[in-house]
């Protein structure tokens, strides 16, 4: 199986999605009032997270600004990444994770896989 975008059904008749990889989700979004919205974040991914820009601000590096991928160390000292949009707002993120490479390896998978990947509509 390869990767792809599940967009479901969420909480109060709204929607979420995922990125997946053999049903695994690698990042996953928050909720959406309606599922054009969802399906409106995800072409935005798939648009924009080729090129963004990595920050790593476990290692206290700038945000910045744009759209960009975010490693944030968590309380316990694990990591996760976020995918910020221009406006600032998060648009998904992911587990946490023991090892920061293992945070990287996400981020790999959105930029290469992610645009190309199919779209399961399963709301």
């Amino acid at each position: 199986m390869a990767h792809k975008f599940n967009v479901t059904p969420a909480a109060n008749d709204q929607f979420k999605f995922d990125f997946s990889y053999n049903s695994e989700k690698i990042f996953w979004s928050e909720n959406y009032k309606q599922k054009a919205s969802a399906k409106s974040a995800i072409e935005s991914l798939k648009k924009n997270a080729r090129g963004a820009a990595t920050v790593d601000l476990s290692k206290g590096e700038e945000a910045g600004s744009g759209y960009r991928f975010e490693i944030v160390a968590s309380k316990d000292g694990q990591h996760f990444v976020r995918f910020v949009a221009g406006n600032g707002e998060t648009m998904v993120r992911t587990e946490t994770y023991a090892s920061k490479s293992s945070a990287k390896n996400a981020i790999e998978s959105l930029q290469t896989r992610g645009p190309d990947a199919p779209v399961s509509d399963e709301a």
